[in-house]
């Protein structure tokens, strides 16, 4: 992939300075996701592993809306006609794009406005950071159409983010909260006017792209891996990671830069 001539058939992609902005792009339909933009999207994560120009992703909505989840017409209405080999295919295709998103390096901001519905709502919940426009709705609505709530990591990921209680009750009754609850759940990071939403994400993902980007993609695998070690591994993991940051040119330039009383240039490297 090269960022500045990468065109996805079934997505928006724009790049410059480090920063990718990616969002769904059938405005129409609250940008709801097909077979072909799942599979479109993990390829493109998994990608981004080896892409060391792109430093930082922006999951964005397009026409005012983040994304309604799985088109009913296109994805819900022939996944009751699959053989149960077929179904499992495609649940673990869905899942593999969360995969791909916890596994690439890059911090991935989530900018939600309108409407976050089923896997939309999973796209922004896998992501690092969320920002929400006042207006934004969240809904994990898979309760709603006889689903388990247990849909492409939620089980894990949501209540690590909210709670157990919280999470519970958002997947046994499939119920939309505000933007206003999200932020107190700490779901959101931060709520924007929806006029100066991107506007904020972008920026937001500047100040990212222009820190240590190798030692800023180690805290988000340390984030990814340690959920499941005792503390005394997870600190063992974290002085391995922090020994191997210490050998970058970014952690010298940063030292040299405060011997002279200057603003360090990270190169990430």
């Amino acid at each position: 992939m090269k960022p500045e001539s990468y065109s996805p058939k079934h997505s928006k992609w724009d790049y410059a300075d480090g920063v990718a902005r990616v969002s769904l792009n059938r405005p129409e339909r609250k940008n709801p996701l097909t077979f072909g933009s799942y599979a479109e999207l993990r390829d493109m994560f998994r990608e981004l592993v080896y892409v060391k120009e792109v430093k930082v992703v922006v999951f964005g909505g397009t026409g005012g809306n983040f994304s309604s989840g799985g088109d009913v017409h296109e994805i819900i209405g022939p996944l009751t006609k699959m053989s149960m080999p077929e179904l499992l295919d495609f649940t673990r295709m869905t899942g593999d794009l969360v995969k791909a998103m916890r596994n690439c390096p890059q911090p991935i901001i989530a900018s939600v406005d309108g409407i976050s519905a089923g896997a939309g709502a999973i796209i922004a919940m896998a992501s690092d950071i969320r920002y929400a426009a006042p207006d934004a709705k969240t809904a994990f609505l898979f309760n709603r159409v006889g689903l388990a709530g247990a849909d492409m990591g939620a089980c894990a990921i949501l209540p690590r983010i909210i709670g157990h209680g919280r999470a519970s009750e958002l997947l046994y009754f499939g119920r939309s909260f505000s933007a206003e609850e999200g932020l107190a759940w700490g779901y959101f990071n931060q709520i924007v006017d929806a006029d100066k939403l991107d506007e904020h994400a972008m920026a937001m993902a500047q100040k990212i792209a222009s820190g240590p980007n190798f030692a800023n993609g180690m805290t988000k695998n340390q984030l990814n891996i340690e959920w499941d070690m005792s503390l005394d591994t997870a600190i063992e993991a974290e002085a391995q990671a922090q020994a191997i940051c210490m050998q970058t040119k970014d952690f010298e330039r940063a030292y040299n830069a405060f011997v002279k009383k200057e603003k360090p240039v990270f190169e990430g490297d």
